[in-house]
């Protein structure tokens, strides 16, 4: 379709406003994490390290970022696992209630976060009886991370087929063989651009960590909640909200290059 040069230039101008909206304000958070001047005055008087020096003594903020990983690297195997089996299921096998169960997997990335938080809250309380912690942030953050790995598994099950697994059966290879040697190998590209989504996704979450937490469990993003308003914790809080940019970022462009070397090959 052929657009005048004042629909081009109009198409430009939104996408440059939308673009600023969004990494604008992330971009002033990165920089006043160097912010010389502790309350943060603009444009900033002079740039320092010393904030981010603090930041690494803060041991509430290692206990915290420790427990971010291990909330995100167990609710990212939960997810690979189950996300995995799930787009089996539904891309290979004809069943009643196919559709509804892939609808069922992929909704939960769509409810409001305070919503699966209670939902998850009331069941572990009332239901199931299980005092909450890390593992109820693990399990709550895996019923979302699941739709992460689906997408990712049966998009490439779908492009894939059956066919060269047809061919490794006649070839007199067993399930489990067809599985290690074929099957696996070409979804594990798709397996670890889901992970790497999966734990990204995890390791940002507050709404349902608030709910599913308990007392005395804190993740990253929960502690940076808790010391936002404190004058004294301000510039390690910035510093904190600086990284946790920088380490979002990261997996989420990994999984981008993954899955667009695996598209072109």
């Amino acid at each position: 379709m052929n657009l005048s040069r004042t629909a081009r230039a109009a198409l430009w101008a939104a996408l440059a406003a939308g673009l600023a909206v969004i990494y604008v304000p992330l971009a002033v958070v990165v920089l006043n994490s160097f912010n010389a001047d502790r309350t943060f005055g603009w444009p900033p008087p002079g740039f320092t390290f010393d904030w981010w020096a603090a930041a690494w003594r803060s041991s509430g903020m290692r206990e915290a970022l420790w427990t971010s990983v291990q909330a995100a690297s167990g609710a990212t195997l939960i997810a690979l696992l189950l996300g995995t089996l799930a787009a089996f299921a539904v891309q290979r096998h004809s069943f009643f209630g196919r559709e509804t169960v892939s609808l069922l997997i992929v909704l939960p990335i769509a409810l409001p976060g305070i919503v699966t938080g209670i939902a998850l809250s009331n069941t572990f309380h009332s239901v199931l009886g299980v005092p909450l912690g890390l593992f109820t942030v693990i399990v709550g953050h895996a019923t979302f991370c699941v739709v992460t790995v689906y997408n990712n598994v049966l998009a490439r099950l779908r492009r894939l087929g059956v066919s060269i697994e047809e061919a490794s059966a006649d070839l007199g290879a067993d399930t489990f063989t067809t599985f290690r040697l074929v099957t696996f190998p070409m979804m594990r590209s798709a397996l670890l651009a889901g992970g790497l989504l999966a734990f990204a996704l995890s390791f940002d979450e507050i709404i349902v960590t608030t709910f599913t937490a308990g007392a005395g469990v804190r993740t990253l993003p929960i502690w940076i909640f808790e010391n936002l308003f404190r004058p004294n914790q301000a510039p390690v809080v910035n510093v904190v909200a600086a990284a946790l940019i920088l380490l979002s970022v990261l997996p989420i462009w990994l999984a981008q290059r993954i899955s667009g070397e695996a598209t072109r090959y």
